[in-house]
């Protein structure tokens, strides 16, 4: 009892006395777990919102029917399963993704259901539609009338009463807005089913039919029954929600690991302040053991201390994380950059089993960070250190473990993805990343070998330090190491892939002007150039080509998002397209396909290679795939078709885009003028220049690696406390050799000198270690977890510039830290000091 009271009353001041210190490894902590559950929630709240509004708009349904092409099927099929005795209730749908004006005159996507308004309802009712207009004639079955959800309305600026401009192909068409519908997800209007078909060209078609069976119903045996034709494929209900998840999971892993980095770094952060705590306590603890404490119980003092860190820690992190998921969701809707939720106006849900998760994963991590720090307490020779004679290690470390631990990393990132994830390259970046870091002693040693001593006294003093006490480069350079490291990846990564994107760009943009019609290939079935529109274009005073573009989606497989069909003129397709490795020739008899990298990856398209693809309609048709393409904007897959193919095999003479080059000498803005005044209204068509789509997608980029930026600040930042933190536990351990050197004629400047010395060998060792390690996981991150994770490859880029400027900001860092705070510990105190030993 009186050992525990006089531990209390040794160690309890010494916490409230560095309550500061404290209180930044809580943040470090805190910042972790925050920024790695808010990304837990806000992905986790976009997907559970867009799985409502997929329920709320296809209801009870046990079974769907749906189109494989964006044209649709016959609607004799309806008639044909609604006679069917297993078959309760079936609801007819036409969906149409199309483009509606808003307040300001802007297109903004808008998806429109049309349905059965005696039928749908009963299966979803939330697509039921409320009459909010009076007067004569005001019908739900007016084949004009629309009913906005509560997204369309914010986002169009439309109310009830009012009327709302949509794009049909090639004109505008005006409905007047009669009501609401309570469906939630992204702006979507409901119509009836047949003024859908009459006014979007889908006369006789449909787009899906919802069937709710009788109980007992095998589903697959009416599925074979049915014998659909080609175009129709049978469904889960919630196969949407599974596309979207599984197309956005690799995205939604990446910000998660790396969300994860800010813990990771926190836990040196940890270490650096016990580490500095235990330092400056070694009196006290070299009392307690000398009055009978054992040195069990000084290593469960300070895990004790790391553990309260941790908890602390993790519940402000917690609920931070809850406040920036909240706030994200709010300003961004669920968007964290990908583009996966775009129109999504997610509510946060918050999920305790994931806050718990999170929080136990914040306190391990500063179980961890405390965990070298509680045996240095454990491992101190109490008369030993009650002279102030630290804490010296006996043996040099060795570097073997370290190099073993980096060689299976090595091994791992030749692994191939488990479950379509990178989680074997994951693994090794955490490998290299601890092995890299193990190796710090040894590596500073060897470095410092290599260094000249020279002639001056405190360099060569500094230098012999550093060699002899390379041990303690762990604690004053692993933070270092491991920052460093990681802000250097991720510079590597994001160097690389916006390098990559830049010129794809450039090899994708030809052209002097670029006409849009459509955004998405999903809007291109409703939003369209006319032939003659394309015609009289290309015929235009200073148009010297204009070639036309088309997109389509193919389904080929139902559980996965639907690759992209690009019809466009390929000529030389090394020179129009960003091929990868080799062309294979062409066969005779069989249209060219080009693929890109996710469909030989998803889908084992091959270069030289026939593959059979379901064409618009449903119809199998074979082609060649001659090579294959970098894509970065379509992660389901993209395939190249010239466009003379695409019309031969389908008929299809329209448009989505149009490229133009002018003729020399000719004016952009009279071309522009010109194809302005060719369209039927102004509204239907965008224009943008290759530099405004550059521009544009570099920004599009850049949001989505916001996360990673705010990654590099914290890790830096991190790795720089760490740095002072590391240097102050040195500096008040070393207060009696100080003293000693000022008694053998050192001035208090040439003992500062020796400290910064230290400094820049110490700092300079950790930036070479950690410019190394960052390298060797950037290339992982590159050439194993891009590829694994979205299907794409890029050329590594190493921006020297920047990672110079990293290198140098941390050496003149830890010099200046290093010097900063061994000027209190190298003051007339010091000297004094030195009588303790007589």
């Amino acid at each position: 009892m009186h050992a525990l009271r006089l531990l209390r009353a040794l160690t309890w001041p010494e916490w409230r006395h560095h309550a500061a210190r404290q209180a930044v490894a809580v943040l470090a902590v805190a910042l972790g777990v925050a920024l790695a559950f808010s990304v837990q929630l806000i992905n986790g709240s976009a997907l559970s919102e867009f799985a409502g509004a997929v329920r709320s708009v296809q209801g009870e349904a046990d079974l769907e029917l749906r189109a494989v092409g964006a044209a649709g099927f016959d609607e004799s099929l309806y008639a044909r399963v609604g006679t069917l005795d297993a078959v309760r209730l079936a609801a007819p749908t036409v969906e149409v993704d199309t483009y509606a004006l808003d307040a300001n005159g802007e297109r903004a996507p808008l998806r429109i259901q049309g349905i059965d308004v005696l039928v749908s309802p009963r299966l979803s009712p939330a697509l039921l539609p409320k009459l909010e207009i009076k007067g004569e004639g005001a019908s739900v079955l007016d084949p004009n009338a629309v009913f906005l959800n509560a997204a369309a309305q914010e986002a169009l600026g439309v109310a009830s009463g009012g009327s709302l401009r949509v794009q049909s192909g090639a004109a505008m068409r005006t409905l007047k807005v009669a009501g609401t519908v309570v469906a939630s997800g992204m702006p979507m209007a409901v119509m009836d089913i047949a003024g859908a078909q009459s006014n979007f060209g889908r006369i006789g078609r449909l787009s899906r039919i919802d069937l709710r069976l009788r109980p007992g119903t095998d589903a697959d045996a009416l599925v074979t029954a049915l014998q659909l034709p080609a175009d129709v494929r049978a469904a889960l209900p919630d196969d949407a929600t599974q596309r979207v998840s599984q197309v956005s999971r690799a995205y939604r892993v990446n910000l998660t690991v790396l969300a994860l980095v800010a813990l990771f770094t926190g836990a040196f952060l940890v270490f650096s302040i016990l580490s500095l705590s235990v330092a400056k306590r070694l009196p006290q603890f070299a009392l307690l053991g000398v009055l009978g404490m054992d040195a069990r119980t000084r290593l469960k003092l300070v895990m004790g201390e790391s553990a309260l860190v941790g908890v602390i820690g993790s519940v402000l992190g917690v609920a931070l994380g809850t406040a920036l998921a909240w706030l994200a969701l709010r300003e961004l809707g669920g968007d964290l950059g990908g583009g996966y939720f775009t129109g999504a106006r997610a509510r946060l849900q918050w999920s305790a089993g994931a806050a718990i998760a999170y929080a136990l994963l914040g306190t391990l991590v500063a179980l961890l960070g405390g965990w070298l720090p509680a045996r240095t307490a454990q491992g101190i020779a109490p008369a030993q250190a009650l002279k102030g004679l630290g804490t010296a290690h006996a043996k040099a470390p060795v570097a073997w473990p370290g190099l073993v631990v980096m060689a299976v990393g090595a091994l791992l990132a030749l692994l191939p993805p488990i479950a379509d994830l990178p989680i074997a390259a994951y693994a090794s970046v955490a490998l290299l990343l601890l092995g890299g870091i193990a190796c710090v002693p040894a590596v500073v040693g060897a470095l410092l070998r290599s260094v000249h001593p020279g002639r001056s006294a405190p360099w060569t003093l500094a230098l012999a330090r550093a060699r002899w006490q390379r041990s303690g480069a762990t604690v004053a350079v692993a933070g270092v190491v491991a920052s460093l490291s990681l802000a250097v990846a991720l510079s590597v990564m994001v160097a690389s892939f916006r390098d990559a994107v830049t010129q794809w760009l450039d090899t994708l943009l030809p052209a002097d002007l670029y006409v849009r019609s459509a955004g998405t290939a999903q809007a291109a079935e409703t939003a369209w150039l006319a032939p003659e529109f394309v015609a009289a274009a290309a015929k235009l005073p200073g148009v010297a080509r204009c070639e036309p573009l088309r997109f389509t989606s193919l389904s080929i497989d139902p559980r996965r998002p639907a690759p992209v069909l690009i019809a466009r003129t390929v000529g030389d397709p090394a020179r129009t397209l960003p091929l990868v490795g080799r062309l294979a020739p062409a066969r005779a008899g069989l249209a060219s396909l080009y693929v890109s990298e996710a469909m030989q990856t998803l889908y084992g398209a091959q270069p030289g290679r026939p593959i059979t693809l379901p064409f618009p309609e449903g119809r199998s048709t074979e082609f060649m795939v001659r090579g294959v393409w970098r894509d970065y904007a379509r992660q389901q897959g993209a395939v190249v078709i010239d466009v003379a193919d695409f019309v031969a095999l389908t008929g299809d003479t329209r448009a989505n885009d149009l490229a133009i080059t002018l003729a020399p000498g000719a004016s952009l803005g009279e071309v522009q003028a010109g194809v302005r005044a060719l369209a039927s209204d102004p509204a239907l068509i965008e224009f943008a220049t290759p530099g405004e789509i550059r521009a544009i997608s570099l920004r599009i980029f850049d949001r989505s690696f916001a996360v990673t930026y705010w990654l590099q600040a914290v890790a830096i930042g991190i790795g720089l406390f760490g740095i002072a933190a590391s240097f102050s536990a040195q500096a008040l351990a070393r207060r009696k050799e100080f003293g000693l050197l000022a008694h053998l004629g050192f001035t208090r400047a040439q003992v500062l000198g020796i400290v910064a010395g230290e400094g820049i060998a110490w700092s300079a060792a950790g930036a070479a270690l950690g410019l190394a390690l960052g390298i060797a996981v950037s290339v992982v991150l590159v050439k194993v977890v891009n590829p694994q994770s979205f299907h794409w490859t890029m050329d590594l880029l190493l921006p020297w510039a920047r990672l110079a400027l990293l290198c140098l900001a941390v050496m003149l860092a830890g010099t200046a830290t290093a010097t900063i705070c061994a000027r209190a510990a190298a003051s007339r105190s010091a000297v004094l000091a030195v009588k303790e030993d007589w």
